[in-house]
């Protein structure tokens, strides 16, 4: 029994454009094309043929896998091995979406938080960091520098980051060129390399102030918070942080006057 391409779109629920496309790639070819019209006519084996496709594709084979499935398993043991292999590289595909779906809902959750922090008038506050872990990248030069470090730890930290990017300095004096400094980012998890560390950063008492607007007036909100913690007669410990709330963004640099970072002096107890 033979079926036009129209009978046969019907009888097997893929349209006429997919049959076309499947007979071009030489995954599904008619039993028989009238030589004068080029019609095409479809058989029972081309019925089956269709129905291990429609099957195949629900499994997100794509054309070139199901061709190579076709073309080469003939019979159910060479067909589980391919079916293995996509099982395989769809659980690797979810682990990967999981990952990718936690960093959107962190970073929205943290831009939502953003602004409504670029709305706010900020004071100094005595606050009490918890120990967290990082992957740090230890500089030595000037501080305009740190953005490098970052997209270093980006590149080599990304899908485990877990918090904003922050600096650690260490000098307890301003250095034009030869500046002690680490750029950090908070991760999940994540392996020591030659130049990168991965610790623990211990948390602790400090007096943090939110600065708004570009880094370059950072020295205001330094100004304020080195007043504050003097006269309150507190013994200042280094490293000083700056965790940067609010920056340049990956894609948009943004406006500088709604940047937000919070600069943290610890003390002692």
């Amino acid at each position: 029994m033979k079926f036009s391409i129209g009978e046969f779109s019907k009888i097997t629920s893929l349209t006429i454009k997919s049959l076309r496309l499947y007979h071009e790639k030489g995954i599904l070819i008619p039993s028989e094309i009238d030589e004068f019209t080029k019609y095409r006519y479809y058989d029972k084996v081309n019925y089956e043929t269709a129905l291990s496709i429609k099957i195949l594709r629900k499994f997100d084979f794509t054309l070139a896998e199901i061709k190579e499935i076709l073309d080469e398993c003939d019979d159910e043991s060479n067909l589980l091995e391919q079916l293995q292999s996509k099982f395989s590289q769809i659980q690797m595909k979810i682990i990967r979406y999981k990952e990718i779906s936690n960093s959107l809902e962190n970073t929205i959750t943290m831009e939502k938080e953003n602004k409504m922090k670029t709305e706010e008038n900020f004071e100094i506050e005595n606050k009490e960091v918890k120990t967290i872990l990082i992957a740090g990248y230890k500089m030595k030069g000037k501080y305009s520098d740190i953005g490098k470090g970052f997209s270093l730890l980006s590149k080599k930290f990304g899908r485990y980051i877990n918090g904003k990017p922050l600096g650690l300095y260490y000098d307890g004096e301003y250095k034009e060129d030869e500046a002690s400094f680490e750029a950090c980012i908070p991760i999940r998890k994540g392996k020591e390399e030659e130049e990168f560390s991965v610790r623990e950063l211990k948390g602790g008492k400090c007096f943090v102030l939110i600065h708004k607007g570009p880094y370059e007036n950072l020295t205001e909100s330094y100004i304020k918070l080195y007043t504050y913690v003097n006269e309150k007669g507190c013994k200042k410990i280094l490293p000083t942080r700056e965790v940067y709330i609010k920056g340049p963004g990956m894609i948009f640099k943004g406006n500088p006057k709604n940047y937000l970072t919070e600069i943290q002096i610890f003390i002692e107890d």
